[in-house]
């Protein structure tokens, strides 16, 4: 067991949480506290535009860990406690409770939603969504909305947009693309999307937002071709920032707008590590540093930052996991596909009950499932492969997976 006296974490979120509890599980006996700012037990967050957003499940169902696993395992968690600055040379973390000295820092500080930059930003009535309180606020003033906009086709606001429908609202969601999530699906498998939108009676505007109206209270959207979508509430989901400020203020090695960590989740700082949504970690597997804000990346990362704060040299190079409820619309997607060259398809998109393949050079850099739920190790076996494949096979719902390669 390495001599470590000490660890932090910073961040009380599921990576910083994830990382406590693997330190337990592997032996560590040194002291472990939590710096969390929220004033809250860890949870997850992806229930905050789902279950817990359409009031479906309370809080505690999203813990990381039951509140008597804290005690029981002596993980001291500070709540409602910001850190505010690293000192480097005597490692030691000031926080709004003091100084915490340390011998491994573990950053997991997450991100925080993009601000949209436009006229009428400011207005009251325009919502963002990231935390508990958050989604708290969003349920509240939907009750009292006539007329919900939700700008943002990505994961979050097609995840938003589809809970406030099915609460009842009048929802319209303006992307800047045709469809919800065609940047990051290609348009056949985006068009799904927008189907399952339209019929659940989803407004879709497409276009850029370049205001909004409104005098004290936002009343409207402004998009681009001069086109208004009249809106009473207004919620914002057009991506995250990594909050990066106390690895900055530290002078940590910064990679864009996140903290750059090795294959190893090691900062430029010996002791110091980052994980999460506040991390650009490299990976062996891709052969660069990948940027990644997906639930599973935040466990994965915290268990393996675990074994490495204790000796380990773990390298994180596991295939990207997400996954997104909308509707009766349910998918896992594994893999990294930034660009392809053809999209496969195997079973039925008018169903959608299918499976889809990304493909790169004949090989699945990503693969999902569709309301289909049994092959999900086939298909993490098929885009870890890096095999070439038979995309006429591959097609095919009567040759298995494994077959296709």
């Amino acid at each position: 067991m390495t001599a470590l006296n000490q660890t932090v974490i910073v961040g009380g979120g599921l990576a910083g949480a994830n990382a406590a509890f693997e330190l337990r599980k592997l032996g560590y006996d040194g002291r472990l506290t939590i710096v969390g700012e929220e004033d809250a037990w860890p949870y997850e967050r992806p229930p905050m535009s789902k279950a817990y957003l359409r009031g479906e499940e309370p809080i505690d169902k999203a813990y990381v860990r039951p509140p008597a696993d804290y005690e029981a395992n002596a993980v001291e968690l500070l709540r409602g406690t910001r850190a505010t600055a690293i000192d480097l040379a005597r490692h030691r973390l000031s926080t709004t409770a003091g100084e915490i000295p340390f011998d491994a820092l573990v950053i997991a500080t997450g991100a925080t939603p993009r601000r949209l930059d436009v006229p009428g930003a400011e207005l009251d009535g325009v919502l963002y969504l990231r935390d508990v309180a958050d989604a708290d606020a969003l349920r509240s003033a939907a009750e009292a909305a006539e007329s919900i906009a939700v700008i943002g086709g990505g994961w979050i606001g097609a995840e938003v947009a589809a809970s406030l429908r099915q609460l009842g609202h009048s929802v319209a969601m303006i992307t800047s693309q045709t469809r919800p999530l065609e940047h990051v699906l290609g348009p056949e498998i985006a068009e799904v999307y927008r189907q399952v939108h339209v019929e659940h009676g989803v407004r879709l505007v497409s276009g850029r937002v370049e205001a909004l109206e409104g005098s004290h209270r936002v009343a409207g959207v402004l998009v681009a071709d001069g086109h208004r979508v009249a809106a009473d509430l207004v919620v914002v989901g057009v991506g995250a920032l990594p909050r990066i400020d106390l690895a900055a203020g530290a002078g940590l090695r910064l990679e864009g707008d996140a903290i750059l960590v090795d294959q190893f989740l090691r900062t430029s700082a010996p002791g110091i590590y980052a994980v999460g949504d506040a991390a650009t970690a490299f990976s062996p597997r891709y052969g660069r540093a990948v940027h990644l804000e997906h639930w599973d990346n935040a466990i994965r990362q915290g268990q393996t930052v675990a074994a490495n704060i204790l000796g380990s040299e773990v390298p994180y190079d596991r295939v990207p996991y997400l996954y997104s409820d909308q509707y009766d619309l349910g998918m896992e997607y594994r893999g990294l596909a930034l660009d392809w060259d053809e999209v496969v398809v195997r079973g039925d998109l008018r169903a959608r009950h299918f499976h889809a393949f990304w493909l790169n050079d004949g090989r699945v850099s990503a693969a999902m499932n569709v309301n289909l739920w049994d092959d999900g190790d086939a298909l993490q076996e098929l885009v870890e492969s890096e095999a070439t494949v038979d995309r006429v096979r591959l097609a095919d719902s009567n040759v298995a997976l494994a077959e296709a390669a």
